[in-house]
């Protein structure tokens, strides 16, 4: 069966290991789990950034962030970066998205270009070359949105329907209560859960494949969930209980004059403190669980969209997260650093091939990264690879049961100069980063400014606890992964202007130029 359409699936701040079919002991997801039994469940696949922004960028582009450029939340993806969207419209589509990019438009350099009106290329050049059916990035007030016109209509009368009914609660005397505190996290949210962030960005992709007829497409559905502010509504608020969580991954050694001055210092922001507290755990938890549950009531709906529409046997589903939440582990909130449980994400990959028969239903423990996506949706359709560009691979033939040669350890960065931790310890604004590289044993993170690195041994310490970074014996380990960092950085795809096919036209040609230097 040929592929004709992609659905590209991303969640917001899914945890790998939050997942039925990842082993989560309480946590019922059916619907993810029936699509793991449709396809093949990446059981190590990896993110290269563990915040939202500069790993979006890396899967819209299938390049490391040292490559594209777009480094933390609100750094602009350079507008000579080509993304997914320009790729499909090279060979006459156009890439759709329903709900969240973190797209932020590069307005220097399309200044520069003159880019800066209203016409076509502009608008496309500002959202990545998505084209919109809606976007809604679920991060503060959108009062003049598609969606918070949607709220209205459907009575949420409000100047911000989001802030005071979807992420808005009410308590046990009546009065309403901001989202963005935590503790409120265990009261439903004042929107009707139909009306929910969730449900309505199904609700717009579902409508959108519906309209399609036989015309093929490629849809990005991206969820702004189970993302914060961690408010639910009924009944998934209350779906789980404190006891049906995982227990908290942390340990006193992480802690302390021992523990690495970047470690500690995150461990100190005010979401890592108020995540060390007992109570935060227990209310937080099982809302991001709730909101998880919904989440996959919802994905039912659209696998039900697709057998209605006949279109499972010619669509590639892809299924996935941009990072993870510590939700506590290892002394901290939110996300960023390079521990597992932000690094690892879900992902699954559908391929309705008859060539993938054979690995329905399986789990493949090979290393695959973020940056796999695009490659694998440009080999699905049968489009140029961009070999230039692209600096993840094509899945497909691992879904396909082959054996190709594989890689042996995945990369991801951050830049942590937005961060008060960078101001605690005395550093000037500027370049501030981190690279991690990982392999089956090892974890190693390389950190500039003269901090000393961090190094995991993964098999006797799979729960990151032990930071052997200082450990004298294992220098020679270290050494190694510290050039096995270099050479990848060496060879990231620097050269974006010329294909390979031209960069072979004109080796050696200077002769057919008219140029004899170097004769005698």
């Amino acid at each position: 069966m040929t592929i004709r359409n992609v659905l590209y699936i991303m969640c917001d701040q899914l945890r790998w290991d939050h997942l039925g079919c990842a082993g989560h002991p309480f946590l019922r997801t059916p619907n993810i789990d029936a699509l793991a039994a449709r396809g093949v469940r990446f059981g190590q696949a990896y993110v290269q950034s563990g915040i939202c922004g500069p790993s979006r960028m890396s899967a819209y582009t299938g390049r490391y962030v040292s490559s594209h450029g777009a480094t933390h939340n609100r750094v602009p993806l350079s507008v000579g970066e080509v993304t997914l969207g320009w790729h499909l419209r090279e060979s006459g589509r156009t890439l759709t998205v329903a709900g969240k990019t973190h797209m932020l438009p590069d307005a220097r350099g399309m200044k520069r270009l003159l880019l800066d009106g209203q016409d076509e290329l502009a608008v496309l050049l500002r959202e990545g070359w998505f084209i919109l059916v809606d976007r809604h990035d679920g991060h503060h007030a959108e009062t003049d949105s598609a969606y918070a016109d949607y709220l209205r209509a459907n009575g949420y009368d409000s100047a911000d329907p989001w802030t005071d009914y979807v992420i808005a609660v009410t308590d046990e005397t009546g009065a309403t209560r901001n989202g963005w505190k935590m503790r409120h996290a265990r009261l439903p949210a004042r929107v009707r859960e139909e009306h929910s962030e969730t449900a309505y960005t199904t609700d717009r992709a579902i409508a959108f494949m519906e309209a399609q007829g036989d015309t093929p497409w490629v849809l990005h559905l991206s969820y702004v969930k189970p993302h914060w502010p961690y408010i639910a509504p009924a009944p998934y608020h209350a779906m789980y209980a404190p006891d049906q969580c995982l227990p908290v991954a942390r340990d006193p050694a992480e802690r302390g004059n021992a523990a690495h001055p970047v470690l500690r210092e995150f461990q100190a922001e005010e979401v890592a403190r108020s995540f060390q507290d007992d109570d935060c755990i227990a209310t937080v938890r099982p809302a991001y669980q709730g909101l998880i549950a919904q989440l996959d009531h919802h994905l039912g709906r659209v696998w039900a969209a697709l057998e209605r529409l006949g279109r499972w046997d010619d669509t590639l589903v892809v299924f996935t997260s941009d990072h993870g939440d510590y939700l506590g582990d290892h002394w901290l909130g939110e996300k960023e650093l390079f521990h597992d449980c932000i690094q690892r994400v879900p992902m699954i990959v559908a391929d309705p091939s008859r060539d993938a028969d054979a690995t329905r239903g399986t789990v493949d423990d090979r290393l695959v990264e973020a940056i796999d996506v695009v490659p694998t949706i440009l080999d699905a359709l049968g489009l140029d690879p961009a070999e230039h560009l692209m600096e993840g691979r094509s899945l497909l033939p691992l879904t396909r049961g082959g054996a190709p040669a594989w890689r042996d350890a995945v990369f991801s960065e951050l830049d942590w100069t937005f961060r008060g931790a960078r101001r605690r310890l005395g550093l000037r604004t500027g370049q501030h980063h981190a690279w991690m590289v990982r392999t089956d044993r090892w974890k190693y993170v390389h950190w500039t400014d003269g901090f000393r690195p961090m190094l995991f041994d993964l098999a006797a310490d799979p729960q990151e606890f032990h930071d052997l970074g200082a450990d004298p014996s294992l220098e020679g380990v270290r050494e190694a992964m510290r050039a096995r960092l270099l050479a990848w950085f060496a060879g990231l795809k620097r050269r974006t202007t010329l294909t390979w096919a031209e960069a072979e036209l004109r080796t050696d040609r200077h002769k057919a130029a008219g140029v004899f230097y170097g004769e005698w």
